[in-house]
Parts: structure tokens; sequence; C-alpha cells
């Protein structure tokens, strides 16, 4: 399937590991020029290398996402260097797993800054080089917390609806300037922290790699195909409706999760 993404520019946020680093590999992979937008340096400086590595164009920008005026800045480098912003995945996020009543105001400042205040700041960054051309691609990745929430994630829960409030009302805001607006929401992910963690247990063996063992499979059986989601199956998704094969899809909140949640 075509699609037509050949030098197109996008950008993703939270691209140097994990889901983001995906979604920027396989904007690579489709002939794109890859923003990588991430606080970690080092770690988006290799992406990069493993983008150009795949015959694409890449820049890496260090950002701080929760910050206007650095968004701002990431935008403009990017135009700067290619010309236009065609696709923003916003991808950042991060949490701290507890119990609301054992949550610090700092802990919500956190999470409310980085999983939907990045949203709001980097959109509104990139809208204001995408509405001239009366064009362009918007993807939040939200997540399946947002749409059913999760217990020790109150605040991850609620910012992560309220991306999906975002963006179904951007959707309805910036249709008019021929900009589609949708959101990705991953359930549990096989990221390389969960691999990571996964390889850690196993080596200390005994009992702590069998109760390890059999909270996950506890966690498995949730999900009707039996299985975690991998961060290609996300980023699968994000570049299908970054495409022209989606330009009449807006407003849409698409779960891709092994069936965990169906709303």
């Amino acid at each position: 399937m075509e699609l037509n993404l050949k030098d197109k520019v996008a950008i993703v946020t939270g691209s140097a590991m994990g889901i983001g680093r995906a979604i920027a590999l396989t904007f690579a992979e489709e002939g794109a020029k890859v923003v990588i937008a991430d606080l970690d340096e080092e770690k988006g400086k290799a992406v990069a290398e493993e983008i150009r590595a795949k015959g694409a164009e890449a820049l890496m920008v260090k950002t701080d996402v929760t910050k206007l005026a650095e968004a701002n800045q990431m935008a403009k480098a990017a135009v700067d260097k290619f010309g236009a912003i065609d696709v923003l995945v916003n991808c950042a996020a991060a949490w701290r797993i507890n119990f609301f009543m054992q949550m610090t105001e700092e802990d919500w400042d956190f999470e409310i800054a980085v999983c939907y205040r990045s949203v709001l700041n980097c959109t509104r960054a990139v809208l204001e080089h995408m509405i001239p051309r009366r064009e362009g691609k918007i993807v939040n990745i939200g997540s399946d917390a947002g749409r059913v929430g999760e217990p020790n994630q109150p605040v991850y829960s609620g910012a992560k609806a309220g991306v999906i409030g975002f963006t179904k009302g951007l959707a309805k805001d910036v249709a008019r300037h021929g900009i589609l607006v949708n959101a990705v929401c991953p359930s549990m992910t096989r990221t390389e922290k969960i691999v990571g963690m996964e390889k850690m247990f196993e080596e200390q063996g005994g009992d702590a790699w069998a109760a390890y063992q059999d909270r996950m499979q506890k966690i498995v059986r949730q999900y009707p195909l039996r299985k975690l989601g991998t961060p290609q199956d996300v980023a699968n998704m994000v570049v299908f409706l970054a495409s022209d094969r989606a330009n009449h899809i807006t407003g849409q909140t698409i779960s891709v999760n092994g069936g965990y949640a169906m709303v």
C-alpha cells in the first residue's frame, strides 16, 4: 500500500526510545524526513543515525516539550532544515505509578506537564506553520488509561483523557484549514523498559522470576489476543493516519491494544 509519505516532514516527540522511536523509524522507512524532539540528546542522536542508515533524512532537536518556548524553537528548527512541517506526532509521556493519596502536588504537575501540556505546546508551535499551508496531520498518542482509567495511575489517566478530549475539539477547530487530528491509544506495550525489566527478573531467577512470570500471566489474560502489543504495532497505525490513505479520518480515537479496552 502506497502511503505517499516520501519527503514529508514528520516531527515525533519523545522519539529517543520506545514507541516514539518505532514511529520515527517507520516514517523513515516510508521515505519521510524525521525530526526527533526529545530531552535525551544522546539517545535521540542514535535514532537519527539509525534513520540515516535507512537512507532517510533526520534532525535531532533537544527539546523540553513542557515549555512552549522550546516547542516553538523545535518547530522553527524543523522548518529551517526541511522547509515545512507535514506531520506532528505527540508521543512524549511519563508517569509515576502510585495511589492518588500517596502522590504529591509535584507528581501531579509532572504528569500533567509531560502528558498533556506538552501536547498543547507542540501543537500550538506546529499549527503556526501548518495553517498558512492549509494542510497537515497531527496524531496524538493517548492511552487506554485515558479511556477506561487505571489504578495507580489516576493523574496519568486524567491527563491522557485530556489528550483525547483535546484531539476531538482541535479536530473540529482546524478542519477548515485542511488539518486532520486523531489520537492513537496503546495499552501495555513491550517497550525497552518492559523487556529490560523482564531480563532483570530472569537473571535473578528463583522466587523473583516466578513472581514476575505469574504477574505478567495475569496481565496478559486481560487481553483477548493473549499478548502485549509492540511499539511497531502502534507505529503502524500512526503512520497510516499520517498518510494520504487516511484523508477522510479526523477527530477519532483508535486503540491499538489487543482488545484490552473495547470502547
